[in-house]
Order: C-alpha cells, then structure tokens, then sequence
C-alpha cells in the first residue's frame, strides 16, 4: 500500500482523514500549527492516523492537498520536486467567509495546483462531495457513492481509483486533467455536491 500524507487539517482533510482510518489505512496528516495541535485529533482517528510536520506529510507516495485556496501557495511553494509521487488536489478556488470565487483566468483550479506542486502527477478528487458525505458511509444511500477523478497519468488515475474502491466508493474516471477538473470545479463546474449513488 503506497504512503498516504495530507496537508490540511480542515472539514475536508479531516473527512478523508476518517474515511481512510474506517478502512485501517494508515496517513500522516498536518496542518500549519504543527503536529502538536493535532494530538486530540489524531487520538480522536485512532492508531492508523499520526500527526506530522507539513514536510513529512508532503514526502508520502500520494499527497491530499486539502487547505485553503488562499493558503495554497505558502502551503506548497518551497516544497522540494515531488519526483513522480502523487498529488490529490481536493480543493476549489473559494472559500469562507465570503465565498468569492478566486479569478484563475482561463484555467483551472487543479491547473494551478498543479504548477505548485513540481514534479507531481496530479489527480482531481475528493472535492465535489461535502466532508459529511466523504466522512460518511459510502453505501449509506443503498448502493456506492460516487467519486470523480480526473488527471493525466494513467498509473496515476489508476492507483488514485483503487484507493477509492477501497474506500466503498464506486470512482468515475472523467478523463484528463483540464477537463475533469472542470466538470467538478466549485463554482462553475455541473457536477459538484451531487450525491451520486451507483446501484448495485
């Protein structure tokens, strides 16, 4: 099983936090106060869950990305060159209080991201569910709840689906990276905060 870390402690980082300790797959996760500040967290998400520094957690094999759009550059820009590991990019360029989008021009969101994250195979998911949905059970609604993703590396997209079939849910491949990522893009894309649920 590749190493999990996330950066980002918020209503999202924390959803994959718990859906990932439901399964016993082990992550380190951080957040921009240090390890010490998620003591009670982690002991909150049991043993497979460890708290680490911003660095430790950006060293794993896949990477959530989980903060805040406007915390994202001081978040990644002086990590080292990620060498072909894999980054999650969960995020969408708005945010609280206000819920302005973020001008990003003609590209998207994990357009951007991914020119902070040097040397990563970026894949789009997590972002289109609300936490309590990822958090959630993933069968709840009689079936699999449906999780999109999208990148441009095979290999990449394919570990990101098994990850994702291992959690319950039933992964939507929506192909590469600048379209995908638009379709589940909060504001703008269709697909956000649909609770999809295959059949089965």
């Amino acid at each position: 099983m590749p190493s999990i870390g996330i950066l980002g402690a918020g209503q999202i980082g924390l959803a994959i936090a718990v859906a990932l300790a439901r399964e016993g797959i082990a992550a380190t996760l951080a957040n921009s106060r240090g390890p010490d500040s998620l003591a009670d967290v982690v002991r909150s998400l049991g043993p497979t869950i460890t708290a680490g520094t911003r660095e430790a957690a950006a060293a794993q094999d896949i990477v959530f990305v989980a903060v805040n759009w406007s915390k994202l550059g001081d978040a990644l820009g002086d990590l080292p060159d990620f060498e072909g590991r894999i980054v999650v990019d969960t995020n969408n360029p708005i945010e609280a209080p206000l819920f302005k989008p973020f001008d990003l021009g003609d590209r998207s969101s994990s357009e951007v991201v991914r020119d902070l994250v040097r040397g990563a195979r970026v894949v789009k998911a997590f972002n289109h569910l609300q936490p309590h949905l990822v958090s959630g059970d993933p069968s709840g609604d009689g079936g699999k709840r449906v999780l999109f993703y999208s990148g441009d590396d095979a290999d990449a997209k394919a570990q990101i689906g098994a990850l994702i079939d291992r959690l319950g849910f039933f992964g939507i491949d929506l192909g590469a990276l600048s379209l995908g990522s638009r379709l589940v893009q909060f504001p703008g894309g269709p697909l956000p905060a649909l609770n999809l649920v295959k059949i089965t």
